[in-house]
């Protein structure tokens, strides 16, 4: 079989693609002498310099079956003899994967159809899809969409998103590093605000550089300006917080459980005059009331919310336990308890729990600072993690997502928010065992209930391998990038329902800002190219301003205080 020398074709006449005078008018590649349920394989041939740009790995072709077109995604070619002939041509197998069919109307419209109804015969015509085929497949009809780039196949026609499903369904961003992860997220954040006014959005940045993305509509939250008080935290937080991530002894949980309900209830029932005078004079007064306490504590867990209390009764009720006649408790576990909390208070590096904590007695400030409750034109909260102790983080992001959800909840509709989570796999690990059950359960509530009461989901992750399937699994749309660890593309792989494997055969060379995005925000899978963004709109890493760099070296003993927080 002898084809003309310059690309793939047959010896076939080809109604041409009269849209464009310009373009070739013979699109032809080869014809079908194979086909399964799902995949078919086409002969054609190439010349000594390889096949044609129309019949890549990874691009669609179109199989013509007369007033219908079946859609096929080239995965694999190759030879079928064992030398290759430098002049003349040489037989070539292309391995298609058979996704869907473009069938023309009596009007002259055609509508794109996943799934295959009509099979391509033997000898069926295979050619290079036409562009208005590729946007009719990726057409997302009457849907709101958004354009977030182009195709990698065609760049003329635009990669759109169904942006309501991609937030409401949550979503994730896979990819190793620097791939372009950080700006494709930054990307569909600014293009989320434009399409939706109240949408809130927390960004949990565990390396302190989204807030250069979003210079003037967001708000920067990091250890410096941040006040988070040690009340609003739950048992399990805040103990992990107290023991710095060290599981409490029983006697340990069982003390701090008890002295946290007795300053509870004591604050409830503190009366005007006491709150004029001197805390630890008036506090030291109250008998411990162990029974009455513990009602508190089961009143406001029912509540949901956390009731304030004062440290001052902390360390009262801490010493009323040491002083009793009949100790219930060893001393030496009570005193190791107090000095835990009194130098836990006493370093600067956790003044944002202890700063302004007596002064706040409901968590307005706290949800008016964080979620932008009224956002003054700053919908957008980036709280920068890497200035906070290590031992409070998990902590930190426990309470965060807990708020999200009950502020949402609670706004019956008029606040949407958008929970965005950088390095997923730190708090939501495969590993049950790892990772910090209060933050797992409070990320798990928004992937699961949240899309009820307008609480979102974004997950972003290096290492998909090592995040949890379940939440995964709650994201109905991914844009994976790169990834060249085989176990992370074995998730994705699982992941992708509307396409088996060699959907992302590929996915292991694809280039930087390209991604396969598919699930319910995009019409069908397809292999995409994020818009290029301007340097100022692009995340820049550690919080540093390109370019920027200190006035002068500075000294050793400036850089120990700020390790410090001082």
């Amino acid at each position: 079989m002898q084809l003309p020398a310059n690309h793939l074709q047959f010896e076939s006449e080809i109604a041409p693609d009269r849209r464009d005078p310009n373009r070739s008018a013979d699109r032809a590649l080869g014809r079908v002498i194979g086909c399964s349920g799902s995949r078919a394989t086409i002969a054609a041939n190439a010349t000594g310099q390889g096949a044609a740009d129309g019949c890549a790995i990874g691009r669609l072709i179109s199989i013509s079956l007369g007033k219908s077109r079946v859609v096929g995604l080239v995965y694999e070619m190759r030879a079928l003899e064992p030398i290759w002939k430098e002049t003349g041509t040489n037989a070539v197998a292309v391995e298609v994967e058979l996704l869907g069919e473009v069938v023309d109307g009596q009007n002259g419209t055609a509508r794109f159809d996943s799934g295959i109804t009509s099979y391509p015969p033997i000898g069926a015509l295979a050619h290079r899809i036409r562009s208005r085929d590729l946007e009719l497949i990726h057409d997302l009809g009457e849907r709101k969409s958004v354009v977030l780039g182009t195709l990698t196949q065609d760049a003329s026609v635009a990669a759109s998103i169904d942006i309501e499903r991609l937030l409401s369904r949550h979503f994730a961003v896979l990819g190793t590093t620097g791939v372009g992860k950080s700006s494709a997220v930054a990307l569909m954040l600014r293009k989320a605000i434009e399409a939706k006014p109240n949408l809130r959005i927390l960004i949990l940045d565990p390396h302190n550089e989204y807030a250069h993305a979003f210079p003037d509509n967001s708000a920067r939250i990091d250890a410096s300006t941040l006040d988070l008080p040690f009340w609003l935290f739950r048992f399990e937080e805040f103990a992990d917080i107290v023991f710095r991530g060290r599981p409490p002894l029983e006697d340990e949980a069982e003390i701090l459980r008890e002295v946290i309900a007795v300053a509870r209830s004591r604050y409830r029932t503190v009366s005007p005059q006491d709150m004029a005078r001197d805390l630890g004079t008036s506090l030291l007064k109250r008998p411990l009331d162990l029974g009455g306490a513990r009602r508190t504590a089961e009143a406001g867990g029912a509540a949901g919310l956390a009731a304030p209390y004062r440290l001052v009764d902390l360390f009262t009720a801490i010493d009323e336990l040491i002083g009793l006649h009949e100790l219930r408790y060893p001393r030496t576990t009570l005193r190791a308890l107090r000095v835990r909390l009194e130098t836990l208070h006493g370093d600067p590096r956790y003044g944002f729990l202890f700063a302004h904590a007596n002064s706040m007695e409901t968590i307005a400030p706290v949800i008016s600072q964080i979620f932008r409750v009224p956002h003054r034109g700053r919908p957008v909260t980036v709280f920068q993690l890497a200035g906070l102790p290590s031992e409070v983080v998990n902590a930190v992001a426990s309470s965060l997502a807990r708020l999200s959800f009950d502020l949402a909840m609670a706004s019956r509709g008029s606040y949407e928010i958008l929970l965005l989570c950088e390095e997923a796999h730190r708090y939501v690990p495969q590993d049950q065992a790892l990772g910090f059950a209060p933050t797992r359960q409070a990320i798990a509530r928004i992937a699961k209930e949240g899309r009820k009461y307008g609480a979102y989901l974004g997950i972003v992750t290096q290492r998909p391998g090592e995040l949890d399937p379940t939440i995964l699994s709650q994201c109905s749309t991914v844009f994976a990038m790169r990834l060249g660890n085989e176990r992370d593309q074995q998730i994705i792989r699982a992941a992708i329902a509307d396409a088996s494997a060699s959907t992302i055969a590929f996915l292991s060379s694809i280039g930087n800002r390209e991604a396969i995005a598919f699930g319910e925000a995009v019409a069908t899978t397809m292999r995409m190219r994020f818009l290029e963004q301007r340097p100022e709109e692009l995340p820049a890493m550690a919080g540093r301003m390109p370019g920027q760099v200190e006035p002068r070296e500075p000294l050793v003993e400036e850089l120990v205080a700020r390790m410090r927080g001082l």
